[in-house]
């Protein structure tokens, strides 16, 4: 058993069952995007956490360690994603970029966003036009060093 046949397991349990990935992560006491990301195959849990995990979707005693193993990070198959939406994504990089990377830049100086020390909030945003989805980022600021 590998993390993709336990992430197709947690999928197919999710549906079957209709399971909000909200619930989870009320049972978790971690966000939603942190645990959707983790049941995902993204993150790796604590032996508590994949515990709460396998009995949500009912998965075999033997998916457990597999949900606590350091997972290879990159979930996605091809270099431009095909789906919709996630492509939307890709758009948003190759649109804003460069802007992020001026902005960030000019605000903090040399340096990245952590993904690592970082934190998404999504939400639904109602609006009279068709409602919005509303992301919030937010990751520590890491320099380069000079050495």
């Amino acid at each position: 058993m590998n993390r993709n046949d336990v992430t197709e397991m947690i999928v197919a349990a999710k549906i079957a069952k209709g399971i909000k990935w909200a619930d989870v992560a009320e049972k978790i006491g971690l966000s939603k995007e942190w645990v959707t990301s983790a049941c995902l195959g993204q993150m790796a849990l604590s032996a508590e956490q994949a515990a709460i995990v396998a009995d949500t979707f009912a998965l075999p005693a033997e998916a457990i360690p597999v949900l606590q193993a350091v997972p290879y990070k990159g979930s996605l198959p091809t270099a431009v994603p095909t789906d919709p939406l996630i492509y939307r994504f890709y758009e948003l990089i190759s649109v804003y970029g460069t802007t992020f990377k001026e902005l960030i830049h000019e605000e903090f100086g040399d340096g990245i966003m952590s993904a690592i020390d970082f934190k998404m909030d999504l939400q639904r945003e109602p609006n009279p036009a068709g409602d919005r989805v509303s992301i919030t980022m937010s990751g520590k600021f890491l320099p380069y060093k000079t050495y």
